[in-house]
Parts: structure tokens; sequence; C-alpha cells
């Protein structure tokens, strides 16, 4: 059975230790005892813990500058005081310094688990709260995967089944394809859909700080680290972790995550304490991890801890009987966006897109769907709009020899947009709908350096 919570008591009456632990340990929580100060900063500086019980009247030691030193370790623990001098400025002292309640002696098996219950319940919620703030900054919109093909009928069945189980995931795909898409709705099909999704990309952070933004860190742990900050796998305690093109991660950092994925447990740059997460992993990319590892820049063991449940999401151009739905879904959402009475697309403006072949795959085509509202001037877009939006300079290769590799089509389509874009890759990559690394590694790979 899973432990409620893991709890220190800290109290030099051996009596009072031992009947705390019989309470505490039947109630579900795991439980740490220390007698002195010195025991209590090892087990501090080792390990994270959701409540600490301290005596301040431990020997030798200011039981105030005990606390203060707990806090400043770990900011996110809940300590609460306990002391038989239970005076209002003792209490008031304790809480200035942070202290989230106190319990004086003797109390009673009831008073002890209500505390310890209170304590973990404002844990909970200082935890809810962090992770709410940073939800609410990269906001997505409602979790909706459009599409009626065989194809996405297929990723959605295999979706719904793999979100029933615990198991880690790895989605695979093209970009713009819907891996993050997929990914939240893989975790609000789950049981741990109360819980909290944290999304980590892994191809925008810088690789100095990746450590950090996953682990967190403690105050002075790296010029710069002014306070404690808690990593994305604490945040995501409880929920899921959604590593985004975790092919770009290097590998170093393959090996720290293995560990974390392997047990479960992480320890925060500049500290040597263990904090153990109940998350649920979910990876994407778009490289072949298979191949990276062949080339040694993937680690096999980390492949195979990721690749438990496979789902593949397939390219735009091989559900392209799913084009009308998107379009008209993106329509209507950039139409109420952008204040605009746009209502429909011509049927020739459809039949463009039914013929082109979306290498941004999703994510090109509601960036153009997007800029074509934007630049409406008619309720129905036409193909006249087209080239207002953009579009038209890529029409001349949208009918090409029915000989010609995907591949070719695929270059000579982003060659031209980089070619209109002035060599600008940011701007070519934006109007492609991928990311500019992933236009860099085409543009290796084709050996071109414009």
């Amino acid at each position: 059975m899973k432990a409620k919570g893991r709890v220190l008591i800290i109290d030099d009456d051996a009596g009072i230790r031992d009947a705390a632990f019989q309470v505490l340990s039947r109630e579900g929580y795991e439980v740490e005892m220390a007698g002195t100060a010195e025991e209590a900063r090892r087990l501090v500086e080792e390990y994270e813990f959701d409540v600490i019980l301290l005596d301040l009247k431990l020997p030798g030691v200011e039981g105030l500058e005990l606390l203060q030193e707990i806090r400043e370790e770990d900011p996110q623990a809940q300590v609460v005081v306990i002391t038989a001098y239970g005076t209002v400025q003792v209490a008031v002292s304790a809480m200035k310094l942070g202290a989230a309640d106190f319990l004086q002696k003797p109390f009673n098996p009831q008073e002890l688990r209500l505390a310890v219950s209170r304590a973990l319940e404002k844990k909970r919620l200082t935890l809810e709260n962090i992770y709410l703030k940073r939800a609410l900054a990269e906001k997505e919109g409602q979790v909706e995967f459009i599409g009626q093909s065989p194809a996405i009928r297929r990723v959605l069945e295999q979706a719904e089944m793999a979100a029933q189980t615990d198991s880690t995931v790895l989605l695979t795909g093209e970009s713009g394809t819907g891996k993050g898409l997929l990914a939240r709705l893989i975790h609000r099909m789950s049981p741990r859909a109360e819980g909290p999704f944290v999304a980590v990309d892994c191809g925008t952070l810088v690789p100095t700080l990746f450590e950090s933004e996953l682990f967190g860190h403690v105050r002075g742990a790296f010029t710069g680290a002014t306070q404690h900050k808690i990593g994305k796998f604490e945040l995501a305690n409880g929920g899921t972790i959604f590593f985004d093109e975790i092919g770009n991660i290097s590998l170093d950092i393959q090996a720290k995550l293995l560990k974390a994925v392997e047990e479960k447990e992480i320890s925060p740059v500049g500290s040597h304490r263990l904090v153990r997460v109940d998350v649920r992993i979910i990876a994407a990319t778009n490289k072949d991890l298979r191949e990276e590892v062949r080339a040694g820049r993937f680690r096999e063991d980390l492949y195979f801890r990721l690749h438990v449940i496979s789902i593949q999401l397939p390219p735009l151009r091989e559900r392209r009987e799913d084009i009308p739905l998107l379009a008209e879904h993106f329509l209507k959402r950039y139409a109420r966006k952008h204040c605009k009475p746009v209502e429909a697309l011509s049927p020739e403006v459809l039949e463009a897109f039914l013929r082109y072949p979306w290498p941004g795959n999703v994510r090109e085509l509601e960036n153009t769907i997007e800029r074509l509202v934007v630049f409406a001037r008619k309720p129905v877009i036409g193909p006249e709009d087209l080239y207002f939006a953009g579009f038209e300079d890529q029409a001349p290769d949208l009918t090409l020899e029915e000989d010609l590799p995907l591949e070719e089509v695929e270059k000579r389509h982003v060659l031209r947009v980089l070619r209109a874009c002035g060599g600008n890759k940011t701007l070519a990559a934006q109007k492609l709908g991928i990311d500019r690394k992933t236009l860099r590694e085409k543009l290796k790979r084709w050996g071109v350096t414009p």
C-alpha cells in the first residue's frame, strides 16, 4: 500500500517518539525518528519529508534555530512544533519562521493525527498552487483531438487503452502531428486525471539548466540560485510528466533521468536529499530513437524504459480525409479569437489543401488557417485569399510528378519557404509550423547551408 506521506519525529523523549511512531504508522504514514539535533539534520539533508514534528526543547540546541535550519534546507516541508512550554510568544515566533502548526504536550492520538493531516493538506495545496500558476501561464486550451480517419481512430483506441494503465508511453511521429495533445488526452482519460500534467519541452530548455528544471535546486547550488526551486518532477507528483522531444536531451541528463525513472527518486541540484515522486511518464519524439541508440546519441537502457507502450502518430498527408474537419475546427477557433466574421473555406481552397503535402502537419495547417482568418476580407475564404496570406507561393508544387519521392517534395517546399523568408530560419520555421531545431536538422540532412 502506498504511504500517505513521509513524517519525521524529532524529540529527545523516547516515549513521545515511540508513541507518535505507533499512531502515525497505523495511519499509513512512513515515519522516521530522530532523538537529537544532529540526527535530525542528517535525515533532513538526505531525505524529503512531507511533515516534520519538531520538539522545541531539544538538548544543546535552540529549537527555533533548528526550525529555521529545516525551513532553509526544505521550504516545502511542513513543520509542526511541539513543546511542553506553549506560550503565545513561542507560537508566534514559530509561525513567523514558517511553522505550519503548534502542538502542546501532552497531546492525545487524535490531536496528533489532525495536526499531521492538516500539515499534509497544506503542503498539497502549496504544490497545487505552484502548479496551477505555471499551468495557467502555459495553458493551451481544451484537449480536443480532431479526426475521423481510420488512422486516427486507431491512435485514439490505443491511447484509451494505454490511459487505463500506469505504464510509460512513448509517442512517435513527425513534428506537428499532435503528440503533445495526445499526451494530454491520455492523462485526462487516466486514473491520474485529477493530478497535475506537467510538460517539459526538451527542445527549448538550456542544457545547463535542464537538471535544475527537472529536479529543482537549493539556494546557493549555483550562481544565481538565490532561492529554492521545485523541479518539474516534484510538481508532477501524483500526476503525469510529459517529456516533449526527449531525443534532444544530452547523454549525461539521460543518465540522471534513467535513475529517476527507475527509482522514482530525485535529488535537487546542490543537495543530497532524496525526494520520492509518484509520476506517470509520457515521452514524445520526432526522431527514430532506435537509430539514435545505434549512433550512440541515446542510451539503450533509457530507450527500453520509455518504450513500454508505443503509439505512432500518422502525418497529415496520410489522413487527408481529416483535413476538412481540422480546417473547419481551426477556422471557427480563430474567427472567434480575432473577432472576424469568417464562416467557411471555399471548395477551391479545400481542394488546394487536400492536394498539398503539409510537411509541417497539423501545426502548419493551423498556422495557415490563422493567417487566412487574419487577412480575410469576406465571410468565405477563396483562392485569392491564399496569395494574400502567403500560401499561393507554395501552389506551383501542389501537383508534382507521381514518381517524385516524398522526401523530395518536402525538401522543395521547405527550401522555397526558406527563400521566400530571405534565408531567415526562425521565420521559415514559423511558416512551416515546425521548430527551428527541426528545420536546422532537415537542412543538415539535405546538405543545405543557406
